[in-house]
Formats: structure tokens, C-alpha cells, sequence
């Protein structure tokens, strides 16, 4: 009968609490079996206002109309499942604007000092994360606790579970076993204290930050442009607007269009946001060229880079050539030509070009020459600071004259260097002077003639060539001629000089001497020309007999 009794009591209760709306969470009403009887005056419920409602209504509750058979109060609050489970509901912190769902599932009997075990199951009706849950469990007396899972903290007859943080839509199960310790009605009360949920409005505070690199080459040539890449970035938080970049550039160094500012506009940047720029710079001189840019923005922040040292450099070359300044026609002229970086930097496309003279022959040249039209040309590649390179040309001269043969040497961004030589070439005359007598031998009163021929074999013409012939006791002068007139002075026939013979051209005289008594005979010529030094002498033996 008591037990009949007390579940209508809780199905009764239950049933005017929905009529009312929901009870504040400031005063958490017990959730399943639950005696009749009087509240205090703190306990109220809300109505469908929203508003304190009168206690009164659902203090007494109307007696049972059969001691043995109570009448059940109909109630959504319980349910039994199949397997004979009691399982109640409850929404917090009211049924209409729930946040946290509680379930209590209970087995519907247990047998006396026999362990059993039940469940409480929390559930996150919103799509916020809840904080600061306290769930209370309220044990009767006749009931022998032995474990919560998970553990509780345990406050005299109840348990007590603090849930600091419950996820969107989350659920948190809580199993509590124990055994009845005697044949009585088991009560469980539940209380969750929802938490209060802030209606809370966020400012960021925002501190962007500006960071700025500056990228330069460390060396270039003069006639080679200077790229610069600047990379600015926010590094704090929030946009930054109005970014620029300024690079005020040093004394002897403009932009491409002649200016010394480069001024570059980043725009906005997000936090963690980079933007990339370029320029372009030139160098009016050689030299060292250090530099920083600078970033501000709109709002005042600015920034430096480290600074860039750029080295601008120009290659110098020198040249020069040797060889002989005089030599004579026929033979090889050879010159060495040599070109010398004497800068610190490196001469990049070093070439050295020589032009073939006029009327040379048998050009030859040291390995890695090329020939072009008239012009001989060595490819050296990159020439390293301070260093070297010489090679050699022989020309071979067709004819006499003066010379001159010049040599160009040029490199990436250096000046054109040439040099000269001049060499003076003359042709050798070579005289060959030749004596025979026609007829040998020779009967006394009979006349002997004497052929002199002189030859030029050299390559230059010989001048006043002078022809004397020297005569025996054992003959006497007849007569004479030939390339030039003759005289005779004693014993000895002149001839006047020839003026000039052209090389490999040739000059003949003929004397005439009569047999005056018989011997062995000399005939003795002498030549002198301009171009030798000392006289040339030939002797032609002839027999004169009786």
C-alpha cells in the first residue's frame, strides 16, 4: 500500500511542476520518487510568465480512492522500458528553454542485500559548450553505497559530481552501485545545477608589427644593373594599411630612371601577410654602396632593414705586343701579344683580335686562334684579377716596306685596349759574280774572251755595282763592253757602275785580250757594290801556248 502510495505521490507531482512551466534552478526539485508533504519558503516554481507561482497549488495532494489500488496519476516523466527499467526524465534549467537533459535509469526491483547498479546520464541540449555542471545525488538510507563510476565526491548520505566542462550536444554517464541493506522503498533524489550561460562580446586587441629585409647582390660590374628585392611582413596581429617602402640610395647610385628615392607601395597587409618588391639601380662609379630602406604605415609603424653593401667594380685591361723592328724581306715576323687584367674584379668574355697585315704569307699562330675575314681571334673566357694570358702570330713578308700590326683586347664592361708594332722590312741583295773564259786554251797570237756575269739572288736590289778586271803581263787589252762602258787605266779595264740591279735580275760584260806569250794566265775580277761591305774578287785560270 505505501509503495502504491509513493509513486502516485511523485507521478502527481510531477504532473502540476509541467502544468507550471519549469522550476527555477535556484531551487532544483527532486527528480524521482518523492514523498508528499510540505515546502518550505524558498521552494516555488515558475509559471508560462515566467513569474513566482503560489505553492499552495501543489501542496496537498487529493487522497487515494482505494487504500489497496491506488489510482496512478498519468505522467511523461516515467517510463518503463521492456525490461522492466524505470527511466526518468527531467530538462534543465525548465522544459522550454532546456539546456542540460538529465536520465535517470533505474532497475524496477531489487532483491534485498543484493548488489545493483544504476544510472545517470547529463546531456548538452545546446550547441555551446557548458561549464561548472553540479549533478547531486541524494542516497536513501536503506541503501549501502559502495562505488560511483566515474568516482564522486561523497558529502555525508549524497554523491556529488562537478562537470567543468560539457561540449555542444555532449553527453556524461555517471553509474552508481550499491545494495538495499533492508526491505523498505529505495528514494533516489537528483538535482543539476545548470550553469549561468553570459551573453559575453569580444574586441580584439590588434598590434600589427612590421619586419622588412633588403636583398642586394654583393658584387656587380659598372655597366650591369643592381636588383634589390625588399620582402615586407606583418608579423603581429591584425591588418596593417598603407604599407610603403622607402630606399633613400647613396651618392653615385640612381634608379633606372635617374632618380636617388625609390619609394614602393605594399598596400595592406594581414596579419602574417608578406609582399614582395623589386627595383632597379645603376651605379654612376665604381665603388662600395651601403644602404637600408625604411617601412612605415599609415598608423605610424615603421621599420628599418639591415643594411646592404654592394661592391661596384670595373675590369681594367692592358696590352701589349712585341717583336722585331726591323727584318728582312723573306724571313717570318713573330710577335707576342699579351693582355693583363689589373683590376680586382673578374674580366668576363676576354678577347684578344690581331689583323693580318698586307702582303704577308704563311700566317701561323699559337693554338686556339680563330681565323675571321683578316682577323685572328682568341677566346679566353673569364680573365681572373691580376692575371694573364700571351700568345704569338708570325707573318711572313711578301715584299719590302714598313709594317704595321696592331692588336685589340676587349672584356665584358672593360674598356678596349690595342697595341701596336711597326717593323721595318728590307730586302738583302745577293750578288753572285761569275768569270769564264771562252777559249782555253789559247795559242800566243790568238785572242781569249772573258764573260763576266754578276746575279742579284737576294730579295733587295743592289746599287752602283763596280766591275774591275785586272790583266796579266801575258796578254794585252783588246776591248770590252757589256752592262756598262769600260776604260782602261794601265793594266787594269773599269767599268762604269750599274746603277741598280733588281733582285734575281742579272748583268753581263765581255773583255777581249790578246795571247802574248804563253803561261799560265790569271784573269782577275773584282766587284764592289753599296751593300757590300768588302770587295767580291773571281779568277779564271786560261793556258796560253805557242
Amino acid at each position: 500500500m505505501r509503495k502504491f502510495l509513493n509513486i502516485s505521490l511523485v507521478l502527481l507531482v510531477f504532473g502540476l511542476a509541467g502544468s507550471f512551466s519549469c522550476e527555477s534552478r535556484h531551487a532544483p526539485e527532486e527528480i524521482g520518487l518523492v514523498e508528499p508533504g510540505p515546502t518550505t519558503t524558498e521552494d516555488f516554481l515558475w509559471g508560462e510568465d515566467h513569474q513566482p507561482v503560489d505553492r499552495a497549488l501543489v501542496q496537498t495532494l487529493p487522497p487515494p480512492v482505494d487504500s489497496q489500488f491506488p489510482t496512478p496519476v498519468k505522467s511523461t516523466l516515467i517510463a518503463v522500458s521492456e525490461s522492466g527499467a524505470s527511466v526518468v526524465s527531467r530538462t534543465y534549467p525548465w522544459a522550454e528553454c532546456g539546456l542540460v537533459q538529465l536520465d535517470k535509469a533505474m532497475p524496477k526491483e531489487v532483491g534485498l542485500n543484493r548488489a545493483f547498479d544504476y544510472t545517470i546520464k547529463i546531456t548538452n541540449l545546446t550547441d555551446t559548450a557548458l561549464t561548472n555542471i553540479v549533478v547531486t545525488e541524494e542516497l536513501p538510507s536503506n541503501f549501502k553505497f559502495t562505488s560511483a563510476n566515474p568516482t564522486a565526491r561523497e558529502d555525508a548520505n549524497r554523491l556529488v559530481w562537478e562537470i567543468a566542462s560539457l561540449g555542444p550536444k555532449a553527453t556524461r554517464e555517471m553509474t552508481v552501485s550499491g545494495k538495499a541493506t533492508y526491505a523498505d522503498f529505495l528514494k533516489y533524489c537528483t538535482t543539476v545545477l545548470t550553469p549561468v550561460i553570459p551573453a559575453c562580446a569580444s574586441v580584439e586587441v590588434i598590434q600589427p608589427k612590421l619586419r622588412l629585409t633588403k636583398v642586394a647582390p654583393v658584387e656587380v660590374l659598372l655597366c650591369d644593373p643592381i636588383p634589390v628585392r625588399y620582402v615586407v611582413t606583418n608579423t603581429g596581429t591584425g591588418s596593417v594599411q598603407n604599407v610603403k617602402v622607402v630606399d633613400t640610395l647613396p651618392t653615385g647610385l640612381r634608379t633606372i630612371d635617374g632618380k636617388s628615392e625609390v619609394v614602393l607601395d605594399a598596400g595592406t597587409l594581414m596579419a602574417g601577410q608578406s609582399q614582395q618588391l623589386t627595383a632597379e639601380f645603376r651605379a654612376t662609379k665604381t665603388g662600395t654602396y651601403v644602404s637600408k630602406a625604411v617601412a612605415t604605415s599609415a598608423t605610424g609603424l615603421r621599420t628599418e632593414s639591415e643594411a646592404t653593401t654592394t661592391i661596384v667594380g670595373l675590369p681594367v685591361l692592358t696590352i701589349s705586343k712585341t717583336g722585331p723592328a726591323r727584318q728582312y724581306l723573306g724571313r717570318p715576323v713573330t710577335y707576342e701579344i699579351t693582355v693583363t687584367n689589373r683590376s680586382d674584379v673578374p674580366a668576363k668574355d676576354t678577347v684578344i683580335e690581331d689583323t693580318i697585315p698586307e702582303g704577308v704569307t704563311s700566317v701561323k699562330a699559337t693554338a686556339g686562334a680563330k681565323l675571321s675575314g683578316s682577323t685572328l681571334v682568341w677566346e679566353f673566357g673569364t680573365l681572373a684579377p691580376n692575371s694573364s694570358k700571351t700568345v704569338r702570330v708570325s707573318y711572313t713578308p711578301t715584299k719590302a716596306g714598313t709594317f704595321t700590326n696592331g692588336a685589340t683586347a676587349t672584356a665584358y664592361c672593360a674598356e678596349s685596349v690595342t697595341a701596336s708594332m711597326k717593323t721595318s722590312v728590307a730586302g738583302i741583295p745577293a750578288l753572285l759574280l761569275e768569270v769564264a773564259d771562252v777559249e782555253d786554251p789559247v795559242r800566243v797570237g790568238d785572242h781569249a774572251t772573258y764573260v763576266i756575269g754578276v746575279t742579284n739572288q737576294g730579295s733587295a736590289s743592289a746599287t752602283n755595282i763596280r766591275i774591275a778586271c785586272i790583266l796579266e803581263d801575258n796578254v794585252q787589252y783588246v776591248s770590252s763592253a757589256g752592262a756598262t762602258a769600260s776604260s782602261i787605266e794601265g793594266e787594269t779595264v773599269k767599268f762604269l757602275p750599274l746603277g741598280t740591279l733588281t733582285p734575281k735580275a742579272k748583268a753581263a760584260w765581255r773583255v777581249v785580250v790578246a795571247a802574248v806569250r804563253p803561261g799560265d794566265v790569271r784573269f782577275k775580277v773584282v766587284m764592289n757594290a753599296d751593300q757590300l761591305t768588302r770587295p767580291v774578287e773571281e779568277t779564271e785560270a786560261s793556258h796560253l801556248y805557242e
